[in-house]
């Protein structure tokens, strides 16, 4: 039965005295007991207030140095991060790649070397604060700036926009990545004190309506502390968000004067940032190894905090674009970006110490106040004796083994092939076969690199600059094969969506599009060499069919250390140790060596496999140093 108001006059006053009584109870409560007892003194985080950031009610310095998790080996972490604080710097910032995260739509990745609550949890442990850098799009010399390519099988796609199509799938990735960075904000009790706002949006600025986007994504999935953004000079007029923090991006003092000069007159009276203080830059195939002066690099870190700024160190240490991650330019000629990221920063790729290290640890040793813990020992390094393949296998052989071709009427390009679980390809290499039975022009766009092979004869390649190529008198039935690299989608710009890989559009010879192809997708995974037993493979011939595979070992006896390996005699390829994918080498350069860290080679026999599409070297070398022509200080 219910029962009515007006019916029991003495049940509903008892009520309203129970509630009277709450409201009195509550108003009386001393909150602060409920809340956890390590969380009693994070109740404000960091604070943008006047010319200052406080973090509670204490002034705070951001002095920060710039680490990617995922271009470092998980095993070195701390080594870095130790040398982090060992230089006089308090905070952490690092980028989160979109594209290593969720290879797949909606199968996410973050264990091992992707594993960033570990690796922000580290950070803590090491007494280093963390600014979060989580894009979706991040720049940062990546593969298509840290977007996943499966992105781009929408032909309508406009990235970094509030098209429905990229919204919902960063809202998707969003609801993943937030869950685990929620808890490790500073108000939680953990080391985030800054969450940045996408990555320079104001040199692309296509959608006004886009970074609001971005900001409210982050704040309703509980992003609660000091949220900023960065840009360089091109974008910083366009790139304010209101509600954010602005900050700038530069190498020069030059640039200082005048962006803070802008920043004041846009935000008023706020605390200066330096997100970016480029304290080198990265290297392109073909061009020079770019580096910067240590005593450059002092004079303006100096003038940056007499300035009255913090800082942030991009790069503190590079590491490696292990793999195909690596990003390109593409504004006048196409240049994709090499292997190493050294960026002739702070530390090297291996993470040695620099002159900048020594004259930036006495800069701030001498405003910290405290004395520095001593810098941790060099790794070692150690020549192994060299390894000569003896086992091979080219890459026409090797088909048969990778299963039935996808067979199309006309061209695929890469992120549009049924692979994947409908997702494309993301990297490495694609074959596209058809048949012709006469000479001619061939003709086609082809997005980066294109071998071109009438049956097993390398006739030329076709690229950027090269759209046409002269197939030779043939008799009967011939096999024209293009096989094309994938070097490295653009990471900044304005055409990051027309970005797609392989053969773009059709085919044409003599003006005639090709039909009938047969495609081979070439990732090179892990899971592409596991198809190649050892019964696949044969004796290496003195004059092998190139593009191939060459097998050999690496036989270490004592603890593996790390150590650099060179290509002399061979010109263009990928290598993989023990199932690793350490990069991209070409002679071209600057780049001579790749980097091999310890960790990833064991005590015994260590697998080497080279995919060299070109001319193959008598062996593989091994070296202490990198021939990079840095100067490191050996402990």
């Amino acid at each position: 039965t219910t029962w009515s108001l007006r019916r029991r006059p003495g049940r509903t006053l008892g009520l309203l005295l129970l509630v009277a009584l709450g409201f009195l109870v509550l108003r009386r409560l001393d909150w602060s007991t409920l809340v956890p007892l390590r969380l009693r003194h994070r109740q404000l985080g960091l604070q943008a207030k006047g010319w200052n950031f406080m973090l509670e009610d204490s002034t705070f310095w951001i002095f920060g140095g710039s680490i990617h998790y995922f271009r470092v080996p998980r095993e070195y972490w701390r080594d870095r991060l130790l040398k982090m604080k060992a230089c006089g710097l308090n905070t952490l910032t690092t980028y989160v790649p979109w594209n290593l995260h969720e290879p797949e739509r909606g199968k996410f990745d973050f264990s091992g070397n992707l594993d960033l609550e570990a690796f922000v949890l580290m950070a803590a442990e090491i007494g280093l604060w963390v600014i979060l850098r989580p894009g979706p799009y991040i720049c940062s010399e990546m593969d298509l700036g840290g977007l996943p390519s499966w992105l781009l099988q929408d032909p309508g796609m406009r990235l970094r926009t509030t098209y429905k199509g990229f919204t919902e799938a960063v809202d998707l990735y969003f609801d993943h990545l937030m869950s685990r960075v929620v808890p490790l904000q500073y108000k939680r009790g953990g080391p985030i004190i800054a969450v940045q706002v996408e990555n320079e949006y104001g040199s692309y600025s296509k959608d006004p309506a886009y970074m609001p986007y971005v900001k409210k994504a982050l704040e309703d999935r509980g992003i609660v502390e000091l949220l900023l953004t960065s840009d360089n000079k091109d974008g910083l007029s366009k790139g304010i968000v209101q509600g954010v923090l602005a900050t700038i991006n530069l190498q020069s003092t030059h640039e200082l004067q005048l962006l803070t000069t802008f920043l004041f007159n846009v935000q008023g009276t706020q605390p200066k940032m330096v997100m970016e203080y480029w304290t080198g830059w990265f290297d392109s195939w073909g061009g020079p190894h770019n580096i910067l002066d240590s005593s450059e690099v002092l004079k303006t870190v100096s003038a940056i905090v007499d300035a009255g700024s913090s800082i942030n160190l991009y790069m503190f240490h590079g590491g490696t674009n292990f793999g195909f991650m690596n990003g390109a330019m593409h504004f006048h000629d196409y240049k994709s970006d090499v292997t190493s990221y050294d960026y002739d920063a702070v530390l090297t790729e291996a993470g040695d110490y620099t002159a900048k290290y020594m004259k930036l640890r006495d800069f701030f040793g001498s405003i910290s106040g405290i004395p520095l813990p001593p810098p941790p020992d060099l790794l070692p390094k150690m020549p192994y004796e060299p390894v000569t393949p003896v086992l091979y296998l080219s890459l026409w052989d090797a088909l048969k083994y990778l299963g039935e071709p996808i067979k199309s009427e006309k061209p695929i390009n890469m992120e549009n092939l049924p692979v994947n679980g409908g997702n494309g390809q993301s990297f490495g290499y694609i074959l596209y076969e058809t048949s012709i039975t006469s000479s001619g022009i061939l003709s086609g766009h082809v997005h980066d690199r294109g071998q071109v092979f009438v049956n097993t004869v390398s006739i030329g390649f076709l690229d950027y600059k090269t759209t046409k190529i002269a197939v030779p008198l043939i008799q009967g039935y011939t096999v024209l094969r293009i096989l094309v690299e994938n070097r490295g989608r653009v990471n900044y710009g304005e055409n990051i969506d027309d970005q797609r890989k392989g053969l773009i559009g059709n085919l044409y010879l003599n003006d005639s599009p090709l039909k009938k192809f047969r495609i081979y997708s070439l990732d090179m995974k892990k899971s592409f060499f596991q198809r190649f037993g050892l019964d696949k493979w044969s004796s290496l011939p003195e004059t092998p069919t190139l593009p191939a595979f060459f097998l050999g070992s690496l036989s270490i006896s004592s603890t593996p250390c790390d150590t650099f390996l060179k290509l002399e005699g061979w010109e263009k390829g990928v290598v993989f140790i023990n199932g690793q994918n350490l990069g991209r080498y070409w002679n071209i350069g600057p780049q001579k060596t790749l980097y091999l860290p310890g960790p990833w080679l064991s005590s015994g026999i260590n697998q080497v496999i080279v995919f060299e599409e070109t001319m193959a070297g008598p062996a593989l070398q091994f070296t202490e140093t990198p021939h990079l022509g840095r100067n490191q200080y050996i402990k």
